[in-house]
C-alpha cells in the first residue's frame, strides 16, 4: 500500500488495537506499520483504557469477544471518555445482537469481519481518518469564526462614545422588535434601512434624509415603469448613498458643498467611489452599489466621479440624483443655504436637460402635479387604536429619527404589544400613519 493509505496529517496516525489473541495483535500490529500508522496494541480493554489515557489515539480497532470486558463495553467507554477517537469493531462471528449492541453502546464506525482482506482494512482506515479530518477542520473554522465574531464585538466596543450611546437606544428599539417574523425581503430592507439610521447619527441635522430620499425615489422609479427589482435597487441606493461619508469628519458633514475648501470637496467626492467599494462584496447590493457610484454624475457630464454624461449614467442613479437633490436643497447641504420646497421644486424643473435628465425630471413633474393615479387614503392614529392586520403607510420612528418598524409592516398582536411598551418604557407617544381599511 502506498503512503496516500496514510493520513494526511504531519503526523501518521495512532491506533490502538485491542485484542485477547497475541496472534491478531501481532497481524494487525504488522499490517498498519507496514503502511505507515503508529501502532499501540492491548490485550484487554481495561489494558486499552489505561493506554488511552497516556497516549492521544486517533482509532480505536476492538474485538469483539473478549474476557471480562466485551469489545461493545470497551468502545461505549471509549465514546464516554475520548468522543473523538474512531471507533472500529472486530468481529469474528455472525453474532448479530453483540454488533448491534456495539453500534448502539459504542457508536462505532464501521466494523470489520474476520478473517480480513488486508485492502480492505486500509481502505477503511483511509476512509475514517479522511472523515475525522474533516470534522477536526470543521470545528477548527467554527472555532476561527467564533474568535472572529469575538474580535468584532471587541472592535465595535472601541467605537466612540456617542456613537455608542446613540446605538444603545437603537438596540432598545431592536430589542422590542425581536420575534417578528416578517418576510425575508421586507426584513432586508428593514435591516439597510436601520443601518442607513446608523449613519445618520453623525448628522442631525439631516437626520431622515435617507428615508426620504429613497421614498421619493421609490415613487419615481414606480411612475417610471422600472421592474420590482429595479425598484428595489434604487430604494436600496437612496438608503445606503451615504454610507461612504461614514469616514468623513463630523465638520465636513456639517458645511454645504460650496462652503467647503478645494481640498475638502476632493474627500467629500470620493463618497460614491467608497459606497461602492463597500457594498460590491453583498450580492443583493451590487446593483445599488452601482447607482450609488454614478448618483452625483451630471447630464451635462459635469459631475463626479467618472464624469459620466446623458444616458452612459444608470437610470437608477439619475432617478437618485433627483430624489437626493430635492431633499438637499431644502436642507441646505446641495446650495450655500436652505431653500424652501417650493424653490427646491423649481430648481429640479429647471435644470432639466443640464444638471438632470429630462425624462425624470418630467416623472417628477408628474408626481407632484397630481397626474399620478389617486394615492392611497392615510390614517393617522395613536397605539390605542392600533389593530391586527393595519397595514403602515409611513416608517415608525423615534423622535431621535431611529427607525421602529418600516413602511408596509403588517400589524400583528405582538408588534401592537411591543410598540405599546416601547411607549411606556420611552415616555412619549408615537404617531402611526396607517393605510385606510375602508
Amino acid at each position: 500500500m502506498n503512503s496516500s493509505a496514510i493520513s494526511s496529517a504531519a503526523v501518521p496516525a495512532l491506533i490502538l488495537c485491542v485484542d485477547d489473541e497475541p496472534n491478531i495483535l501481532s497481524a494487525l500490529q504488522r499490517l498498519l506499520r507496514r503502511n505507515g500508522y503508529q501502532v499501540l496494541t492491548a490485550e484487554s480493554g481495561a489494558e486499552g483504557l489505561s493506554l488511552l489515557t497516556q497516549h492521544t489515539v486517533d482509532l480505536v480497532i476492538s474485538d469483539m469477544r473478549m474476557p471480562q470486558m466485551d469489545g461493545a463495553q470497551f468502545l461505549e467507554q471509549v465514546r464516554q471518555h475520548y468522543p473523538d477517537t474512531v471507533r472500529v469493531l472486530l468481529t469474528g462471528y455472525a453474532d448479530v445482537e453483540s454488533t448491534m449492541a456495539a453500534i448502539n453502546k459504542g457508536e462505532i464506525y464501521r466494523y470489520i469481519a474476520k478473517p480480513w482482506d488486508d485492502n480492505d482494512v486500509l481502505l477503511l482506515l483511509k476512509h475514517a481518518m479522511e472523515r475525522k479530518l474533516l470534522l477536526q477542520e470543521k470545528q477548527r473554522l467554527e472555532l476561527l469564526t467564533f474568535q472572529q465574531n469575538e474580535a468584532l464585538k471587541t472592535l465595535n466596543a472601541s467605537l466612540e462614545v456617542k456613537v455608542q450611546e446613540r446605538t444603545l437606544s437603537l438596540q432598545r428599539a431592536l430589542q422590542a422588535l425581536e420575534g417578528s417574523n416578517e418576510q425575508l425581503r421586507r426584513n432586508f430592507l428593514t435591516s439597510v434601512a436601520i443601518f442607513s439610521n446608523l449613519m445618520e447619527l453623525r448628522a442631525g441635522s439631516i437626520g431622515g434624509h435617507s428615508r426620504r430620499v429613497a421614498d421619493l425615489a421609490r415613487k419615481l422609479a414606480t411612475q417610471m415603469g422600472l421592474a420590482p427589482e429595479e425598484v428595489q435597487d434604487v430604494v436600496l441606493a437612496g438608503l445606503l448613498h451615504d454610507i461612504g461619508k461614514i469616514g468623513l469628519p463630523d465638520a465636513l458633514l456639517d458645511k454645504p458643498f460650496p462652503s467647503l475648501s478645494h481640498a475638502e470637496q476632493q474627500e467629500v467626492m470620493r463618497h460614491p467611489v467608497i459606497a461602492q467599494t463597500a457594498l460590491m462584496p453583498l450580492d443583493k447590493l451590487k446593483g445599488a452599489a452601482l447607482i450609488i457610484r454614478a448618483h452625483h454624475e451630471r447630464f451635462d457630464g459635469l459631475g463626479f466621479p467618472d464624469g459620466l454624461a446623458g444616458f452612459a449614467i444608470p437610470l437608477g442613479a439619475r432617478i437618485l440624483q433627483v430624489a437626493n437633490d430635492y431633499d438637499g436643497l431644502q436642507h441646505g447641504n446641495i446650495l450655500s443655504a436652505r431653500i424652501t420646497q417650493t424653490k427646491a421644486f423649481k430648481f429640479i424643473i429647471e435644470s432639466g436637460g443640464k444638471r438632470y435628465d429630462p425624462t425624470v425630471v418630467q416623472a417628477f413633474k408628474d408626481l407632484f402635479s397630481g397626474t399620478l393615479a389617486t394615492q392611497e387614503v392615510v390614517v393617522k392614529i395613536h397605539s390605542a387604536q392600533l389593530k391586527k392586520g393595519m397595514v403602515l403607510a409611513k416608517d415608525i420612528v423615534t423622535r431621535e429619527g431611529l427607525l421602529l418598524l418600516s413602511q408596509d409592516h403588517v400589524l400583528d398582536d405582538m408588534l401592537i404589544e411591543q410598540m405599546i411598551r416601547f411607549e411606556h418604557a420611552e415616555k412619549y407617544a408615537l404617531t402611526y400613519w396607517v393605510k385606510s381599511q375602508e
